[in-house]
């Protein structure tokens, strides 16, 4: 994925060109206002009563962006009109809204979130379910160091929590923390096994690099699954996980399996359009993402969907993509979501090189990841500080994790540091690994190989 930095063909940065830039960037915002505001409707979040059932469903380790999430908030809102003292529904409302936000993009459920888990707190202090609910929505603000706090005072109050073994293990991968992710997760699995704990102990192996471990586990947790909720979901990640490997079959295999179980589980319809584009499968891909994206305007599918749009030579829509970034990251941010990773991975190859720089500086000095070494490592080399980005794209790889993208970030770097049988090495690992693992990067790679002498 290459920097872009330039004016579309005959525009200036002159007063024409930022305005028609502000207008598309309003217009764009005014798009994904309306989704979110749909969705407020649909889910009787305003004025209007929701017409569900008032009994008070139980919510599920996975709550999913589809149907059944609906119904469960809406059931929730019902019950607590008639039983506001409830805590525990409270708690649960809490939670479901913090899913909400992640699956359907939509971060103004994360201040209602708050709300409601408070609420739950205020009416029984200390309660674990609510304290797992803010180590959860914590971490889905990126708030991680709070997300372990919360987790710690959950299971403190009770040490077989799920929702609060599983916030720690993400809490501490998402602060870099592998060592201590894989005791928790170890834990975790001894005191609570099933598919929550299962897909963080999978996650974790491949980030250590042990991609055959994460597969095995993945599979005893699909094994195990029989809501359809949790069939979508394990079945995804094994989809993910394939693709991941360059095994784009076997992943739109899975990805099938998924939406055999939820036809409308957006991570599932993202993953096959994903598929479906590294097997050159354009057209499909992006009228798989096109749905994705009216439905859930989020950062990752947003680019995949403009990087297509490039291939394709559709500039125009494809900067459409990347304002709708813009906008997103700003109600992230309204509602108490940091969202420097996603600024600084979208800013660096589509957008504002320094801003990109200054928000991966301001995540690396939160959190020491792969995944932040990777985008501080790219985003000094869009800014042209090369010899300064080596060091960060090495420790992306420090803990075994394979992933094309970051081994074709570093071989940009070594290449432009004069490196070249190191960037060869590679951009030819990266193409082997995922040879699709995006629109652009890979094309770019082949070409930047090609000069090398290399095979692409």
């Amino acid at each position: 994925m290459p920097p872009r930095s330039t004016p579309h063909e005959g525009e200036t940065e002159g007063g024409g060109a930022a305005r028609r830039r502000v207008g598309r960037l309003a217009a764009c915002a005014a798009v994904l206002a309306v989704a979110l505001t749909a969705g407020a409707v649909v889910l009787g979040t305003g004025s209007q009563d929701p017409t569900t059932t008032a009994s008070a469903p139980a919510t599920a380790p996975q709550l999913l962006a589809s149907g059944d999430l609906t119904a469960q908030i809406s059931a929730l809102q019902s019950h607590l009109r008639a039983q506001h003292k409830d805590f525990t529904s409270w708690a649960t409302l809490g939670v479901a809204y913090v899913e909400q936000a992640r699956t359907q993009g939509d971060p103004s459920r994360y201040p209602q979130a708050e709300k409601a888990l408070d609420r739950s707190l205020a009416l029984r202090p200390g309660n674990d379910p609510a304290l797992a609910g803010h180590a959860a929505l914590a971490a889905a603000r990126h708030d991680f160091r709070g997300a372990l706090r919360h987790a710690e005072r959950a299971l403190a109050e009770n040490p077989y929590n799920e929702r609060a073994l599983s916030s720690r293990i993400d809490a501490l991968v998402e602060l870099g923390r592998y060592d201590q992710a894989l005791r928790a997760a170890e834990e975790a699995d001894a005191r609570r096994p099933g598919i929550p704990v299962f897909t963080r102990y999978a996650y974790v192996q491949e980030l250590r690099g042990d991609v055959p471990a994460a597969g095995r586990v993945l599979e005893r947790a699909l094994a195990s699954a029989t809501a359809p909720g949790d069939v979508a979901y394990v079945a995804t990640a094994l989809g993910r996980l394939a693709w991941q490997q360059g095994e784009y079959g076997t992943a739109l295999k899975h990805f099938a399996r998924a939406l055999g179980a939820d036809p409308a589980y957006v991570p599932a319809l993202e993953g096959r359009a994903r598929a479906q584009a590294a097997r050159g499968e354009t057209a499909e891909a992006i009228r798989g993402l096109e749905k994705v994206v009216a439905r859930y305007p989020l950062p990752g599918p947003l680019v995949e969907l403009g990087e297509l749009y490039e291939a394709e030579g559709e500039k125009g829509k494809a900067r459409e993509q990347y304002d709708l970034i813009d906008a997103w990251t700003g109600l992230a941010r309204a509602n108490g979501v940091n969202a420097d990773l996603d600024t600084a991975l979208a800013a660096a190859d589509h957008g504002d090189r320094k801003a990109a720089l200054r928000a991966a500086r301001a995540e690396w000095s939160r959190r020491h990841t792969v995944h932040t070494a990777d985008a501080l490592a790219w985003a000094l080399h869009v800014n042209g500080r090369d010899e300064e980005a080596l060091p960060y794209a090495r420790r992306a790889a420090a803990t075994g994790f394979r992933d094309a993208t970051f081994l074709y970030h570093r071989g940009m770097i070594e290449h432009a540091t004069g490196d070249m049988p190191a960037a060869r090495r590679s951009l030819e690992a990266a193409l082997r690994l995922n040879p699709g693992f995006s629109p652009v990067g890979s094309r770019v790679a082949r070409e930047t190989l090609a000069g090398l002498g290399g095979a692409g």
